[in-house]
């Protein structure tokens, strides 16, 4: 017999929570309450636990990839949720491609990089 896993839920740091919570809700994912004073975001397939905890050198080496069907299509929802300002250091960088691979990267309140592949 060989073990399984039904689920994997990285823990995602968060410098001032309430502004990442704000982040991830603009972008469309639904949080839920998680445990012990943790935040789980879901949108699609994707999901990871939002959490009052932070380290400025793990955040910033820390990394999301989001596979996803059309990245130009985030890009112009992601610039939009950004031109409102309301989320400290978050940004972003135009679509490029590498090969046949169209990539976006987007940078969180907190430095974390969410990588969105199409």
């Amino acid at each position: 017999m060989n073990p399984t896993i039904n689920q994997l839920v990285v823990y995602t740091p968060a410098e001032n929570f309430e502004v990442s919570k704000a982040f991830y809700a603009a972008l469309g994912f639904t949080l839920t309450e998680g445990w012990g004073g943790t935040m789980d975001c879901h949108l699609g397939g994707a999901i990871f636990r939002l959490q009052n905890y932070y380290v400025k050198d793990w955040a910033e080496n820390f990394m999301m990839k989001f596979d996803v069907d059309d990245v130009q299509e985030w890009y112009e929802h992601i610039k939009q949720v950004l031109d409102e300002n309301k989320y400290s250091n978050a940004r972003i960088a135009e679509p490029e491609m590498i090969g046949d691979t169209k990539i976006c990267h987007v940078w969180d309140p907190c430095g974390v990089l969410l990588i969105f592949i199409q």
